[in-house]
């Protein structure tokens, strides 16, 4: 393990904070497991190259999640036109009672832009406050509360009467 002067195990922080930065990566990608763990491992290196400062703040993790969020927005804007993104999502063993509802969620959550994409899941997965997200983000609280809306509003209109029938269920 790697052990820093300035305070604090880097290798303790990883491992614990790992799970939680891929699940939320994993949502940030619409599913996307593989540029999810790209997105993680870029995180942890940042993370470790800056520990001795990282690890005497006050929340490390939220450090850790607000460099995650920053580097899917990095990625989303430097992405060559050549790439093209796949609708198909890999077969993986779950814990949901409902696997339908998961692939319509992150199909719905797929089809936002990514700046959207990534206000709904700190928002609301990581249940972060609007200066938060905005902090994050690196925009304002009025442009956190504006995409909110419309990206509320939008995966309303893509989940339509699909997630009716499965709070139902």
């Amino acid at each position: 393990m790697v052990q820093d002067g300035g305070g604090g195990d880097y290798g303790e922080f990883a491992a614990a904070r790992a799970g939680h930065l891929y699940r939320s990566a994993c949502l940030l990608t619409a599913g996307d497991t593989h540029l999810a763990e790209d997105l993680v491992q870029e995180t942890l290196g940042r993370v470790y190259t800056r520990w001795g400062r990282v690890s005497r703040a006050d929340n490390p993790a939220g450090y850790a999640q607000t460099v995650l969020t920053r580097a899917f927005l990095a990625h989303r804007r430097r992405r060559s036109s050549t790439e093209r993104s796949t609708a198909a999502f890999p077969d993986l063993p779950g814990t949901d009672a409902d696997p339908s509802l998961r692939l319509t969620l992150l199909d719905a959550l797929a089809r936002l832009p990514a700046k959207d994409r990534a206000v709904i899941v700190l928002r609301y997965w990581e249940d972060r406050s609007v200066q938060e997200t905005a902090k994050a983000m690196n925009v304002s609280s009025a442009a956190v509360r504006t995409r909110s809306v419309r990206a509320l509003a939008r995966l309303r209109e893509l989940l339509g009467g699909e997630l009716g029938e499965y709070a139902r269920s």
